[in-house]
């Protein structure tokens, strides 16, 4: 067992005591301040080119990666092992009155000390064994974990049959800026070196999945995440004239009751359910008030799998649309009939009828009618609509959609089914291939060999439940299920944009082994001390030697 608690312990207080909030500038000064810390190991300093600052590409924030990388003497081989980590954190303005104690875990437990804390969380400050703060679990330690590990064996390169490579990414919290900009650097290494990537290891947090869970867990693969959106137009009308127009909030709300928390709509795997679909955002698009109903309404999901495509949720989707468009006719007309027999006012039958496109089809029912014309414009539009610093992904992909609706001849009411936001993919490890079979024997040898040392249960489950930059290092899915996405989504090419092709490149099975907390991304985020800085070094160790040692 590796003695390494106080130097992980040195190494997570040194990054957390460096603000990093994503989309700040803090992103920027902790990368330079990582580079620093490495470069001033003799062994960079000796090998200086096997260290990288650099900046992300296609994007509008000034941020970086750290990349390093230590070659083994003990052997010839080429195996090279990934080790990763975000150093991006959330915000710290749920700390209130001890926002500039964020950062600072001692300062900040002192504090907490005087406050009023949930039993658990007053039953660990207590304790000696957590530490308090930004960024402790999410995921600082974990990347002090590996910074631990690169340290070591840039010291003990003779232990190391094989390499090992440092990914320190940013901007994990938001848009992954940097894994993807980080993989063109992973693909130059693989041709200059001659890397042969056969694993990752992530040690972003794990956290208990339920009251008075004790597992620790480590997962092979990952959940993916969509964001299913939908644009919905309605028939506008005077609110004293109510029955002569169609709402298009009163549709999204009835698709939100058909597809918030519905469990036909959880993805099972392996053993493993999704949680269900719940909304993230539901508005109508009217700019100011009137006493005109709207003209459009949007709202959009947050949507997990761990093994349907984006394929398949568009179609599962479009299901639940029509179901949802339907009732809310129904319910319409049910509502209007008793109206019309309490006003004594004549009932005429509505004249809409569920329509649900995805915009893919929309697009090229467009494209028909019109030709070039129609693409010319919504390109020109799309490239105007870019320079609007304002509009995040997801209304950006509203705009789009909405323009292309004006050039719709049947302006009848309709639902508008595309994707607004990153696609994470999914991740599934099953055995299929020998690094993935390698890499699934290594990890389970490796906690038989470590449980016997810790005294919670240390167990192995599929599918990471949380986002994570995990997700862009290898594929799943086929072609079909990723040109579902990216032909289903009006931002791609202007405002969004992956190149799948790089993450093919690399597709190297990944696992998470990481710090284990609590309270990620809220006031009292902790992690426990023996377990991060102790176990989890020690296993990724057994694990990076079982593997370049196959």
């Amino acid at each position: 067992m590796l003695q390494c608690r106080e130097d992980v312990l040195t190494f997570t207080k040194q990054l957390v005591n460096i603000e990093s909030v994503v989309n700040t500038k803090g992103e920027k000064l902790i990368a330079q301040s990582l580079f620093n810390m490495i470069s001033s190991l003799p062994y960079f300093s000796q090998n200086p080119s096997r260290l990288v600052l650099e900046q992300t590409l296609n994007d509008d924030q000034e941020r970086y990666n750290v990349l390093a990388f230590v070659k083994g003497t003990k052997g010839n081989s080429n195996r090279t092992v990934i080790l990763m980590g975000h150093i991006d954190t959330v915000g710290i303005d749920d700390f209130n009155q001890l926002k500039d104690q964020a950062c600072f875990p001692e300062k900040l437990m002192e504090s907490l000390k005087s406050e009023q804390l949930p039993a658990s969380a007053k039953g660990h400050l207590d304790s000696g064994d957590w530490l308090f703060g930004r960024g402790v679990l999410d995921m600082k330690s974990g990347v002090a974990s590996h910074l631990y590990l690169l340290n070591y064996y840039s010291l003990h390169p003779e232990e190391l049959d094989g390499n090992i490579v440092l990914l320190s990414e940013c901007d994990e919290e938001d848009s992954s800026h940097g894994v993807l900009s980080a993989l063109k650097t992973l693909k130059r290494w693989k041709k200059e070196h001659g890397f042969d990537y056969v694993a990752a290891i992530n040690a972003d947090f794990v956290s208990p999945r339920y009251e008075g869970d004790e597992n620790r867990y480590i997962y092979k693969g990952t959940v993916g995440k969509l964001l299913p959106s939908f644009f919905i137009t309605g028939a506008e009308t005077h609110v004293g004239s109510a029955f002569e127009g169609l709402d298009p909030n009163f549709i999204a709300a009835e698709l939100t009751r058909q597809i918030n928390y519905n469990p036909e709509l959880c993805n099972e795997a392996f053993g493993e359910t999704t949680v269900p679909p719940v909304s993230l955002k539901q508005t109508d698009l009217k700019p100011s008030y009137t006493v005109q109903t709207a003209l459009a309404a949007y709202v959009y999901y947050n949507f997990f799998i761990h093994s349907w495509s984006p394929k398949d949720v568009l179609e599962k989707l479009k299901d639940q649309a029509y179901i949802a468009f339907n009732n809310a006719l129904t319910s319409f007309e049910e509502r209007y009939k008793q109206y019309s027999a309490m006003s004594g006012e004549p009932f005429m039958q509505p004249p809409w009828k569920p329509r649900v496109f995805t915009y893919e089809e929309m697009e090229q029912l467009l494209r028909e009618e019109n030709g070039d014309i129609f693409t010319t414009h919504m390109n020109e539009f799309k490239e105007k609509l870019s320079t609007n610093t304002s509009l995040d992904t997801r209304m950006f992909a509203a705009r789009v959609v909405e323009e292309a609706w004006k050039w719709m001849k049947d302006k009848n009411p309709a639902i508008i089914l595309f994707y607004s936001s990153l696609y994470s993919p999914r991740i599934e490890l099953t055995g299929k291939t020998t690094d993935e079979l390698a890499l699934i024997t290594a990890l389970d040898e490796a906690v038989e060999e470590i449980q016997p040392h810790y005294q919670y249960p240390i167990v192995t489950r599929n599918f990471f439940p949380y986002i994570s930059d995990m997700s862009f290092v290898a594929l799943s899915d086929d072609e079909a299920g990723i040109n579902a996405e990216t032909n289903n989504n009006p931002s791609w090419g202007t405002k969004l944009f992956v190149d799948y092709q790089d993450i093919r490149d690399i597709n190297v099975p990944v696992i998470n082994i990481g710090p284990y907390g609590l309270d990620a991304h809220k006031k009292l985020e902790r992690m426990e001390m023996t377990y991060s800085l102790e176990v989890v070094p020690n296993l990724t160790n057994l694990v990076i030697q079982k593997l370049l040692n196959h």
